[in-house]
């Protein structure tokens, strides 16, 4: 079955606003979603962007607030007003949490959606194993082997070689979309991936 590659951060607002809709597209397109979790700060640093604690009030007013809202309208989905209390927290063990997933088989799509709805939604803390185990029954996964394989080198060398990849391939954020090789970056593209698609 062809794929598409699908390059995002488990805390990431705009992965949250496009997830939904990226499933829809995959299933009418019969297209396998290839999950690779990666570590966006890592990414970002390489890109040339500005980090965005320097940037202007204006522009974050704008990028992570108005923006957020009027694509949160548009795709009909619930978000909350304002960034999440825990969102400068690590980022690591949520998104190692989503590949260990993948490595034992589970239903990635829906977790990764209850992950980004509880974030975005529900305020939880993603560096927080118990917030992370809320998650995992939202999804109807066993947390333990999860949480435990989350922390294994294993894990972490996919996590690392997916970000490298990113990087390698000159993704600029999250999310970055890959359809049979072609980029498109960011959820406001997923339009024009259905267009590619012919769906």
């Amino acid at each position: 079955m062809a794929v598409i590659e699908y390059f995002y951060a488990g805390y990431s607002a705009f992965t949250y606003i496009g997830h939904a809709e990226l499933l829809h597209i995959a299933k009418a397109a019969n297209r396998k979603i290839d999950h690779r979790p990666f570590d966006l700060r890592k990414l970002v640093a390489t890109t040339g962007a500005p980090p965005i604690a320097s940037r202007t009030q204006a522009h974050k007013d704008y990028f992570f607030g108005r923006e957020i809202e009027r694509w949160a309208e548009y795709r009909n989905i619930p978000i909350m007003t304002g960034t999440p209390t825990y969102h400068a927290h690590d980022i690591t063990l949520s998104n190692c949490l989503l590949i260990a997933a993948l490595v034992q088989g589970l239903n990635i799509d829906k977790l990764s959606l209850e992950m980004l709805h509880a974030h975005w939604v529900d305020d939880f803390d993603l560096n927080n194993p118990e917030d992370l185990t809320k998650i995992c029954a939202r999804a109807g996964v066993d947390p333990s082997p999860l949480l435990s394989a989350a922390l294994s080198s294993e894990v972490r060398e996919i996590y690392d070689k997916n970000t490298e990849e990113a990087i390698r391939r000159s993704a600029f954020g999250s999310p970055t979309y890959f359809i049979d090789g072609d980029m498109f970056y960011g959820q406001d593209h997923l339009e024009l991936i259905a267009h590619i698609l012919k769906i």
